[in-house]
């Protein structure tokens, strides 16, 4: 239903937040896994008639009983969903920060 605005979210702060995040970080890494999901999920939902491009735009807003039901998704999909990007973008991180720590001191490279 609206599990997207999660990782959306996510998605806004980190891009605007992304000049104070350290470089050896690669934030461009992390913002575009989040907007590459987000943009995945709304095509997604738009495609099942979640998503409509009219008032009050979210399907499940049109019934309020159907209000709470989202809300529990939002948390419980779209809360998973933007834990398991982060988790991803920082085994990359972990991944690439080995690789230049290895490749510096003389050792053996590992080329995956």
């Amino acid at each position: 239903m609206a599990c997207f605005l999660v990782p959306a979210a996510a998605a806004t702060a980190t891009t605007v937040l992304q000049r104070k995040i350290p470089q050896r970080l690669h934030p461009e890494w992390l913002n575009s896994l989040l907007w590459g999901g987000v943009a995945m999920l709304a095509v997604e939902h738009i495609a099942h008639q979640e998503v409509v491009p009219y008032p009050p735009f979210l399907t499940a807003m049109k019934n309020p009983g159907e209000i709470t039901v989202m809300l529990k998704e939002m948390v419980t999909v779209g809360g998973t969903m933007t834990l398991a990007i982060f988790a991803l973008w920082l085994t990359m991180v972990w991944i690439a920060s080995r690789r230049v720590s290895t490749t510096q001191t003389g050792a053996r490279r590992w080329t995956g």
